[in-house]
């Protein structure tokens, strides 16, 4: 399998080699996710609000997990970056280890507590409860293996080889897209046939990736269990992982507040991120990218590099940023139309997108920072950061609904990425101030 040696060559060109197949990627799953939610959007607000409550859960689970994703990848790229070939093979087994376990527990989970989880929510909808659950109940499975798709991934991503991910991501892409209308409309399977087409999407995956890495990331037999390498993984992956499961925990506990308002709201929401989405298409190639480049160049000891590396980021990030949030502020309906035609939910996704667009330019910050501090092997940063101001969206979301309504919602998301991104980068200023002593 091809590795490439991120420590040499311009920063401008060897990030753009990493993050244009990562960005390619997440073009592909845009337009996935804008086929899927148009395919589900024609079932009405009802099916669309079923997905979006199914799916805090299921990013629950991802957030879990990105405990063993984070870590295996930072020490794996570390150790590419000083070229021990026995230290990647045994940092890859121990991820495999910890997936498999996580991947198999968390998918019961989903499978048997699905309806008080849905439950939580108090959507006091029967139909839509019924829906989300259906979903849920077959993400249970799914979860296994999409685990293990992140994972290689971004095994893949510490050798620079983002390229291979890119292209069996297509392959999952296509086959959902086909199998989404055959499942929803002709066998007439409606929210559950989205679910079935996402599992089988993610199973193809998961059998490409078998085959195509020429077993550089299957389990190596000939290597020993490493129990401290598995709690490096572990330790080193837990502040990240804690930071995601927190910002779930919290948007499951806004969804909780925004269904008091329906479920055209709940809706709004999902389509909402959805079409925000657009703006991570570039912002989450730079972070994959400048995570695999700093963490090689991090390893191989070359920090003046790193920091060009992250400056040159930033400023892609920023300009792109800004087209985006230029783009939800005064050109959204005809976004937002495309997924559903009642006015309500027209109204309050318009309303969403509206208050983000201010906090474009500070996520993208954010969001390149998290992906610098994950490559020095320093997580914990970030996770500081989105805990102390995620949290503060409950209390300031309860505030602000009284006088603004359910805007007060939206406002408080976009108050609390106004002060993550501004934060993260006093922080990375602070950390490389430090670094030149």
């Amino acid at each position: 399998m091809k590795q490439v040696d991120l420590t040499k060559g311009k920063p401008l060109k060897v990030l753009t080699a990493l993050s244009v197949p990562l960005m390619g990627s997440s073009l592909l799953q845009f337009a996935y996710n804008l086929i899927d939610m148009l395919w589900v959007g024609g079932l009405g607000s009802n099916a669309v609000a079923s997905v979006g409550s199914a799916s805090f859960f299921v990013g629950l689970g991802y957030s879990i997990n990105s405990m063993v994703v984070i870590g295996t990848g930072i020490k794996t790229a570390h150790s590419i970056g000083r070229k021990e070939e026995n230290e990647v093979k045994g940092y890859i087994n121990a991820g495999i280890i910890i997936n498999t376990i996580m991947g198999i527990i968390l998918g019961i989970i989903l499978i048997l507590a699905g309806r008080n989880l849905i439950g939580f929510l108090q959507i006091n909808n029967a139909e839509v409860e019924k829906d989300a659950y259906l979903f849920l109940a077959i993400s249970g499975p799914t979860i296994f293996f999409a685990f293990y798709n992140m994972l290689y991934a971004r095994i893949l991503g510490s050798f620079g080889n983002n390229k291979l991910a890119f292209n069996i991501n297509v392959i999952g892409i296509i086959v959902n897209i086909i199998l989404d209308p055959l499942f929803i409309y002709v066998f007439k399977l409606g929210v559950l046939g989205a679910s079935l087409a996402t599992m089988s999407a993610n199973i193809v995956m998961f059998i490409v990736y078998m085959a195509r890495t020429y077993g550089i990331i299957k389990y190596d037999f000939k290597v020993k269990i490493d129990v401290e390498k598995i709690k490096e993984i572990s330790i080193l992956g837990l502040p990240m992982a804690m930071q995601r499961v927190l910002f779930t925990v919290i948007n499951i506990f806004l969804a909780r507040i925004i269904a008091i308002f329906g479920a055209e709201a709940i809706a709004a929401q999902k389509i909402g991120l959805q079409i925000e989405s657009i703006t991570y298409m570039v912002v989450g190639g730079l972070h994959g990218a400048i995570a695999a480049y700093t963490g090689q160049n991090f390893g191989a000891k070359k920090i003046e590099r790193i920091k060009d590396g992250y400056n040159t980021a930033i400023k892609i990030g920023i300009m792109y940023s800004l087209l985006t949030a230029v783009l939800f502020m005064f050109f959204s309906i005809p976004f937002i139309k495309l997924f559903v035609k009642d006015e309500q939910t027209i109204y309050i996704a318009q309303a969403y997108l509206q208050a983000v667009a201010y906090s474009q330019i500070f996520s993208t910050v954010e969001t390149i920072s998290n992906g610098l501090f994950t490559g020095i092997g320093k997580p914990k940063i970030s996770s500081i950061i989105s805990i102390v101001f995620t949290a503060l969206r409950i209390p300031m979301a309860l505030i602000l609904i009284k006088p603004f309504g359910l805007s007060g919602v939206w406002i408080s998301i976009s108050l609390s990425s106004i002060l993550k991104g501004s934060t993260a980068y006093l922080l990375y200023i602070i950390e490389f101030k430090r670094k030149n002593k």
